[in-house]
């Protein structure tokens, strides 16, 4: 399929490189270099994947590892600038997520508010829970400071991306003498999940009911466990939500692609939500543009539903022609 949008790409600056830097040598000393390239082989396997448009975000764990919240948000502007600066030269072939200092909830509803009014960025992405003050501290966006910075989300139209981030060391007893579990291959979707699952339970979405949450590798298990937890849910009293997970994952989440090309995932992703909350991403450079495209392009899905997942649905959540 050509034209397809890429709603998971990343890019990174000198200050939120190190962030990232977990991986085995040789691996990391390769992304590095295409974390920062944007005009020269991105765009060159872009092409030859049938990519027209990447919609660019601030590599894990970005600014919300960043524990002083004075320096937070500063890199995020610095960040934010220097992402408008690449969609300015190249409007045709890139879209932009903002990168906000959640450490502050008031300061990333303004961060966000003058990337979409000014910058015209095409929504946010966090990756996941902020560290505030302590390099040990976790905080997670259902708590109740948090409500006036989703109000402003919600009043700008903008979609957020909760993205994956590094459980904390002080989190990680559980994968004890297994490194291996803590990052992409488990922990990711594990972390992501919760605080999806967190936003859901909380309420959040009763309150402000136009947020749309995007959240990639299909859904970060969720789909799959989505009869389980309404099922045991349902025996708890007294919560704060009034719907069910699975009334929250259709009418305020949509699910990616990104870094998880199965087909049958992909299915029971469309069976669960419907085509048009799934979207197409690569999650480049921490997966390949060639593989996920080819994958794609032959997924046994209805080419009505690879259309408006590789490119249509994209363009409706984000504002992109």
């Amino acid at each position: 399929m050509q034209g397809k949008i890429a709603v998971e790409e990343h890019f990174a600056i000198a200050e939120t490189v190190d962030n990232a830097a977990r991986w085995p040598t040789g691996y990391w000393a390769g992304l590095n270099g295409k974390l920062f390239d944007l005009f020269g082989q991105r765009l060159a396997e872009m092409d030859q994947a049938g990519i027209e448009i990447a919609v660019l975000s601030l590599n894990a764990d970005g600014i919300q590892a960043i524990p002083d919240i004075a320096k937070a948000v500063e890199i995020a502007r610095r960040a934010n600038d220097a992402l408008a600066e690449a969609v300015r030269k190249r409007p045709d072939r890139f879209a932009a997520l903002a990168a906000l200092p959640l450490q502050d909830p008031q300061a990333a509803a303004a961060e966000l508010r003058r990337c979409v009014r000014d910058l015209k960025f095409n929504g946010a992405l966090a990756n996941g829970f902020s560290q505030i003050g302590t390099a040990d501290a976790a905080v997670y966006y259902d708590l109740p400071q948090y409500r006036p910075f989703w109000a402003e989300v919600e009043r700008l139209g903008v979609p957020f991306y909760l993205h994956p981030r590094y459980p904390l060391p002080s989190r990680r007893p559980a994968y004890e003498g297994h490194p291996w579990l803590v990052a992409s291959a488990w922990g990711f979707a594990e972390e992501t999940a919760i605080h999806a699952l967190r936003l859901m339970g909380s309420g959040l979405f009763d309150e402000f009911a136009k947020l749309q949450i995007v959240i990639g590798h299909l859904g970060e298990r969720i789909p799959y466990d989505l009869w389980r937890l309404d099922h045991r849910l349902a025996l708890v009293p007294n919560r704060p939500a009034r719907k069910t997970m699975r009334d929250y994952l259709r009418q305020n989440f949509h699910v990616t692609t990104s870094g998880h090309f199965s087909t049958p995932s992909l299915i029971h992703a469309i069976l669960e939500l419907g085509a048009d909350r799934v979207m197409f991403a690569v999650d480049y450079p921490f997966e390949d543009h060639a593989a996920a495209a080819s994958w794609f392009d032959a997924a046994e899905i209805a080419e009505r539903d690879r259309i408006k997942i590789g490119r249509i649905n994209a363009q409706a959540l984000f504002g992109l022609r």
